[in-house]
């Protein structure tokens, strides 16, 4: 039977720190206590299914159920000599996921390290960091529909991932429970440390001879560096996704700024560093009494204890509004609002 409580601060289970309440909350630990919601009072003015909160920022109180995903379990699925399924339930820390395949010696999420939340948010989000994402290492994805009331699993090309986007994020929002997710990993890794400054920060730690431990490290040290820990001061990583511009639109912007950084994505398509964008704005380390900017990472909003969701939402909106009105460029939310 489902423990249910009422009027539930959910200032634990957001890593923005907002003490926002939920009218309901419950807790599944196992797949059979999902046909136990259908029995929750007021079961049918809907559902949101929170994990680690990493990637939220909640603007008020929630007055629907409130479904914490506690699933937990890893078991390998099959293996051959060069690859590794693993099935991993959505209550599993991320993290913890990837030091295990990292002590096993099996490639693919290395690069994701220190990636704050839970195993089935990554599919949502298609987390992504240091040239890798998530989406290259996902086999399938399983569900429950609340409408249908059955299991699917979407093999991969149904997931219709793309950056930070996902099928789950948009289509199937508020209409699925994901249950598992099973991850293809390499037991003959390919060492990704071409982007961003991994190598120098190998360079740093004297490391001559990779390994998946060294990069996972390297990482590890470069988020610790450049990020804040949401257990001291209130955040979700990145607030907002790189903009994706046209290499026209960008060749008109390099005229004006010689130094913006772009990274060519095809013939058409250049991507170009938010995170710049807000800095030349004035915004880097910005702060307005008890939130702000990041002093060491733009792209990060802070909570310094005590602000308010709609605090760091209206700074969201001024950061918006001030690239669009410099660069011609219109900033998306990485984080999603409620």
């Amino acid at each position: 039977m489902l423990s249910v409580q009422e009027n539930f601060s959910l200032l634990p289970y957001n890593t923005f720190g907002m003490d926002v309440r939920a009218s309901c909350f419950t807790a599944i630990r196992a797949e059979e206590d999902i046909a136990a919601i259908y029995e929750l009072p007021d079961f049918k003015k809907g559902i949101l299914v929170l994990g680690g909160g990493s990637n939220m920022l909640l603007t008020r109180d929630v007055d629907r159920w409130v479904i914490h995903n506690e699933l937990k379990g890893i078991r390998t699925v099959r293996e051959d000599e060069r690859s590794v399924w693993l099935e991993v339930a959505a209550g599993e820390i991320w993290h913890g996921f990837v030091v295990y395949c990292v002590s096993k010696g099996w490639g693919g999420v290395e690069n994701l390290s220190l990636i704050p939340g839970r195993v089935g948010a990554a599919p949502i989000q298609n987390i992504g960091a240091y040239g890798a994402e998530v989406k290259d290492t996902i086999e399938e994805v399983r569900f429950w529909h609340l409408e249908e009331k059955q299991f699917y699993s979407f093999k991969n090309a149904a997931c219709d991932f793309g950056y930070r986007e996902s099928i789950f994020k948009h289509v199937l929002k508020g209409k699925i429970i994901i249950t598992s997710v099973t991850f293809r990993l390499s037991k003959q890794p390919e060492f990704n440390t071409s982007y961003g400054n991994i190598r120098q920060e190998l360079d740093i730690m004297g490391v001559t001879e990779l390994s998946l431990k060294h990069i996972s490290d390297a990482v590890i040290r470069i988020r610790s560096a450049k990020l804040p820990d949401p257990k001291e001061t209130g955040n979700a990583g990145s607030f907002f996704k790189n903009p994706e511009i046209s290499a026209q639109q960008y060749e008109f912007l390099k005229a004006d700024h010689t130094a913006v950084p772009g990274y060519i994505l095809s013939a058409d398509k250049v991507k170009v560093p938010a995170a710049w964008l807000i800095e030349q704005c004035g915004w880097k380390g910005y702060r307005r009494g008890n939130y702000g900017v990041h002093n060491h990472q733009a792209l990060v909003l802070v909570n310094y204890g005590g602000a308010k969701g709609q605090d760091i939402y209206a700074l969201s909106e001024e950061i918006i509004c001030s690239v669009n009105e410099r660069f011609g460029i219109l900033l998306e939310r990485e984080v999603q609002v409620l």
